[in-house]
Order: C-alpha cells, then sequence, then structure tokens
C-alpha cells in the first residue's frame, strides 16, 4: 500500500510547485492526449524526456514514481500473456511447437507500458506538486465556463478534489484493516485460491464500511457549517497567471505538436 503515491501533496520548494494549478491541469489534459498519439519510440522517446524533466523540475526521486508502477505488474503480466496469445502480426520472433510469438505482440504489449508509465508519472507529478484545495479551485475555475449551459462546476471540483484527498487515507486503512486481520491469522499471501478470496472479503467489507462512515462524517462536518453548494462565495486565495505558467503551457503544446506530427507522419 505504501507503493502509491498518488493523491499524496509533497510540500517541496520546486519550480513546479510555482505554476498556477489551471495550467499544469491544462499540461497534463494535452500530454495525456499526445501519448494515445501513435508516434513510435521516436515520440515517446521526446515525451518521455520532457515527462522526466518534469519530474526533476519537481524536485521528486524517480524511485517515487517508479513504486506506483508495482501494484501495475499483475495487469502489465496479464497485458502480456493477452497480446502473446491473442496477436498475430508482424515476424515470429519465438517458435515454441506449434506455438509462435509474434513481433506485434512484443511491442504492443511495450507501447502499452510506456503510456501507463508516462501517465502515472504525469499524474503523480500533478498530485505531488499540487495542494487539494488548490486543485479544487484550479478544476473549478476551469469548468466555470460551462456553467452557463448547467454544468456543476463547483460540485465536480469539490468530489474529484475530495477523492484525491481521501486516496491517502483510505491506502493508510486498509493497511491498518490488514495488519488486524494478519494478527487474527489471516493470510493475505499464501494458502489456497478459497482461502485467498475469504481473505479479500474480510478486507473489502471491513473497509467499506470504513468509507461509508468517513463519507457520512464529512457530509454532517459540511452541513454543520452551513455548506451550500450553490450559493455565491468568495475566495481568500485567488490564482494568479504568471509568466512561468505561459512558458509551461507553451512548452507542452510544442511537444504535443511535435508527437502528432510524427504519428501523422509515420
Amino acid at each position: 500500500m505504501k507503493n502509491i503515491t498518488l493523491g499524496r501533496y509533497l510540500p517541496l520548494d520546486s519550480i513546479i510547485h510555482k505554476i498556477d494549478p489551471r495550467a499544469k491541469i491544462t499540461i497534463l489534459l494535452i500530454l495525456l492526449i499526445a501519448i494515445f498519439f501513435d508516434a513510435g519510440f521516436i515520440g515517446y522517446t521526446i515525451i518521455g524526456a520532457f515527462c522526466l524533466c518534469i519530474v526533476f523540475l519537481a524536485k521528486l526521486k524517480i524511485t517515487y514514481v517508479l513504486k506506483s508502477l508495482k501494484p501495475m505488474l499483475f495487469m502489465l503480466t496479464f497485458l502480456l500473456i493477452l497480446n502473446v496469445l491473442m496477436v498475430r502480426q508482424g515476424e515470429i520472433l519465438v517458435t515454441i511447437g506449434s506455438f509462435r510469438i509474434y513481433s506485434k505482440a512484443i511491442f504492443q504489449t511495450l507501447y502499452i507500458v510506456i503510456r501507463l508509465f508516462l501517465i502515472i508519472c504525469l499524474t503523480t507529478v500533478l498530485t505531488a506538486s499540487t495542494k487539494p484545495l488548490d486543485l479544487t479551485l484550479g478544476l473549478e475555475r476551469l469548468l466555470s465556463p460551462f456553467k452557463a449551459i448547467g454544468f456543476p462546476a463547483h460540485e465536480v471540483a469539490m468530489m474529484i478534489s475530495i477523492a484525491l484527498r481521501f486516496i491517502p487515507t483510505l491506502l493508510e486503512e486498509t493497511e491498518r484493516i490488514m495488519k488486524a486481520q494478519a494478527s487474527r491469522g489471516v493470510d493475505f499471501k499464501e494458502g489456497t485460491l478459497k482461502e485467498k478470496i475469504s481473505a479479500i472479503i474480510s478486507l473489502i467489507v471491513p473497509l467499506f464500511i470504513s468509507s461509508f462512515q468517513r463519507a457520512e462524517d464529512l457530509a454532517d462536518a459540511m452541513e454543520a457549517r452551513c455548506y451550500n453548494p450553490e450559493a455565491e462565495r468568495t475566495r481568500y486565495k485567488q490564482l494568479h497567471w504568471s509568466l512561468l505558467d505561459t512558458v509551461s503551457l507553451v512548452s507542452s503544446v510544442v511537444i504535443a505538436a511535435i508527437i502528432v506530427t510524427i504519428s501523422v507522419v509515420a
């Protein structure tokens, strides 16, 4: 559980921390769109180098980002097996009896791993360098133009912020429950499939109960403070767009344009 870093804010003094949350959210969306263009290894090398620069500018350790990939190893292994069994395109790399492994299957798996790493890298930098309240304010400001058509911008931003805020809390709660169950003899690593399913159920049930209780406590606290999402409110903290935000946004647009161009030309 400690390997998951998404949603954990790190109060560091870096350039990325000083960027306006609106700019960071927009940059994230632009780069996420660019990642899903098939630009080949050249394109992914360019956007990967850009993402690594962002990580270093945020003063984050690369191991801090890599730790988030560990929970994904099972899914990556499953995707590798699925591609090897289903994809029958490209050159034959390995032949085992009547079974053959094609180059297209390996390349597709590599693309998935690279995309997943880049997505985790960018989202981790966003949450690690942006306070939850700033993230809420930035999302609300970006979604505010849609209020003209009745879109609940403040409510959506608040829900996303609360979800990100409680990710570390739920992870800590999960670890606490696992230790409590382990002290009662529950083994999450060994045993038959039936025993593992029973162990997971013994973890999920109290975790859901605890989550619902926290949600109810939060709702009661908001009601006690007369919270009204539709009310007009002022902001103690105001967002200010700076030259750094413009340069960061333009840089991401340039990188995305290069990736799109490579994917179109290739």
